[in-house]
């Protein structure tokens, strides 16, 4: 790659980690977007891999709430994390510019119902059915796009965790969807050795902007940076999508 990508590499991870560190999520989501206006979907997704799986396992292991989210969740999980594959062979048969599409519309639609307040509320005995469906469905679309937000976040958002449970099981979420994304990407020959370094090289901006986005979290609204986070998100899908078009 020549050195403007891995400028706008860097800066996209060091971006991304700030998001992350401030509202505990938004690194492969801010990754694709960002990255996607300058390489190719296949490329983007393989240069999230290893940043997101150090940041994410971070987030996922510490903290008391491990053992209580893989007994509660397990049945949106299992499904979410097996049914990338099935996504991972949709997309290596499909064209990536429909895959870009239909990315910048999953980033533009999470952005604009955080921007409206929509939020879903399921109890107890609608999660235990709404937990696998919604894992076939957060599973496929990460093998199709790499987005692991939608409508995995919604449904942890919708079921009523703490705001600590929450982010730690988001983090387990991300961790094993970025192992299943992998394992999909190289079983579909788009893993290459040059891509893979360079993903390993972004491992150390995402963790530089993860710390700044942590101290930043103590001095600035949450409320305030999540608007102004969702607006450019909302600006980023807008883009992807007039692009893929």
């Amino acid at each position: 790659m020549e050195d403007l990508p891995l400028i706008i590499i860097a800066a996209t991870f060091v971006i991304a980690g700030l998001v992350k560190g401030v509202i505990g999520l938004g690194l492969p989501t801010i990754t694709l977007a960002a990255l996607t206006v300058a390489l190719d979907l296949p490329q983007a997704m393989a240069l999230l891999l290893i940043p997101s799986f150090v940041t994410n396992l971070w987030q996922g292991v510490v903290g008391v709430n491990l053992v209580l989210i893989l007994r509660r969740l397990w049945p949106f999980l299992v499904p979410a994390v097996l049914l990338v594959w099935v996504g991972g062979l949709i997309f290596a048969k499909v064209d990536h510019r429909l895959m870009t599409l239909l990315l910048g519309v999953l980033v533009a639609v999470y952005a604009a119902l955080n921007l409206a307040g929509i939020r879903l509320t399921l109890s107890r005995a609608q999660e235990t059915w709404a937990g696998p469906v919604l894992g076939i469905a957060n599973g496929v679309l990460t093998g199709m796009t790499g987005s692991f937000v939608m409508p995995g976040v919604m449904f942890l958002q919708a079921i009523g965790l703490s705001r600590d449970v929450l982010v730690q099981a988001m983090g387990v979420l991300f961790t094993l969807s970025t192992l299943a994304l992998a394992v999909a990407l190289q079983g579909g020959g788009m893993l290459s050795a040059d891509l893979v370094l360079v993903s390993l090289a972004g491992v150390v901006p995402a963790l530089v902007g993860m710390v700044l986005g942590q101290q930043v979290r103590k001095r600035l609204s949450e409320a305030l940076f999540r608007k102004v986070f969702f607006w450019a998100l909302l600006a980023l899908g807008l883009y992807i999508i007039a692009n893929a078009l």
